[in-house]
C-alpha cells in the first residue's frame, strides 16, 4: 500500500486523512487518518556523528543581508550524514539514484519494531527474524509496501561519542539490522528500512551485508532517524523528503511521520 504526496483535510480541527492509492495490482484505495505530525529528523551540524573524519557539514557565507540585501550560505557535505536516505545505487551501480525513486514509495505505512531492551544490554544487538516474528504475533502481519523502522533507543547518544561508540581499536559498536531480517522483510514486500543508528548494519560490521542484501533490490534505507519512541508500533505513515539531486546515492532528508 502506498500514499500519494497529497494530503486531503477532512472535517474540522486538526484531524486529517491520507488516501492510499491501489497497490500496483489496482485494488481499491484505503484511507489512513492522523492527528499528529512528528519530525523524525535530527538537525545536521558540523559535529554530527559520522563514519567520515572531519566535520559532517562545512558552511561558507556567500552573501549577507547587510552587504548584499539577502543571506545565503554554501554547503559542503558528503551524501551520507545526519538523518539521511540511502538510495539503491549506494550499493548497486545499476540501482536507482535518489532522484529516480518513485514518489509513491516515499510515503508509506510505518512499522516500528522496538529492540531497545536488548540493545540496552548489548550495543551489538541486531534486529532479527525472531524479533520480526514476535512483532507479528503481537501486532499482526507487517503490511506490504511499508517502511519498517528499528528502534533501539540509540538516539540518546547522538550528542556525543557514544553514538559511534568506537572501542580502543576504532571498531564501532551500535545496533543494526541482521541480513536475515532484511531477507524476511523483502519477502513481505517492504519498501523501506529505517534505523535510529548510524547504519542499517551494526557498527562492528566490515562488509555491510544488510546494505548489500537490501539496497540492490530497489529498496531504500534511512539512517539516524529521530523520535521513533514517540510512535505506535503500527498505524503511522512516514513521509521521506529525500534529495532530488541527479545521480545522488542518497542524502540528508527531512523525514516526517503522520500518526
Amino acid at each position: 500500500m502506498c500514499v500519494p504526496g497529497c494530503l486531503e483535510a477532512i472535517g474540522r480541527g486538526s484531524r486529517y486523512a491520507v488516501r492510499a492509492p491501489a497497490e500496483r495490482g489496482g485494488h481499491a484505495p484505503a484511507r489512513r487518518s492522523f492527528t499528529r505530525v512528528l519530525d523524525l529528523t535530527h538537525a545536521l551540524g558540523p559535529d554530527f556523528p559520522s563514519f567520515d573524519p572531519g566535520p559532517s557539514l562545512v558552511t561558507e557565507t556567500v552573501a549577507t543581508l547587510a552587504q548584499d540585501g539577502y543571506n545565503m550560505r554554501r554547503w559542503c557535505l558528503v551524501e551520507h550524514v545526519g538523518t539521511h536516505l540511502d538510495a539503491p545505487v549506494h550499493y548497486a551501480d545499476a540501482g536507482a539514484s535518489a532522484d529516480r525513486l518513485e514518489i509513491e514509495d516515499l510515503v508509506v505505512p510505518l512499522v516500528v519494531v522496538d529492540i531497545a531492551t536488548k540493545a540496552q544490554d548489548d550495543p551489538d544487538a541486531m534486529l532479527t527474524p525472531d524479533d520480526l516474528a514476535a512483532f507479528e504475533a503481537a501486532h499482526g502481519a507487517i503490511v506490504a509496501h511499508s517502511c519498517v523502522a528499528m528502534y533501539s533507543g540509540w538516539e540518546r547518544f547522538v550528542a556525543g561519542k557514544g553514538f559511534c561508540n568506537a572501542d580502543a581499536q576504532g571498531v564501532m559498536h551500535f545496533p543494526g539490522v541482521h541480513p536475515e531480517a532484511a531477507a524476511f522483510l523483502i519477502e513481505r514486500n517492504v519498501r523501506g528500512l529505517a534505523v535510529d543508528t548510524l547504519s542499517l548494519d551494526p557498527g562492528r560490521s566490515r562488509d555491510f551485508p544488510t546494505h548489500r542484501a537490501w539496497l540492490p533490490t530497489g529498496r531504500w534505507g534511512l539512517e539516524a532517524v529521530a523520535n521513533l519512541a514517540a510512535l505506535p508500533p503500527t498505524g503511522a505513515t512516514i513521509v521521506v523528503g529525500g534529495p532530488k539531486i541527479e545521480g545522488a546515492t542518497g542524502g540528508p532528508a527531512r523525514v516526517i511521520a503522520l500518526a
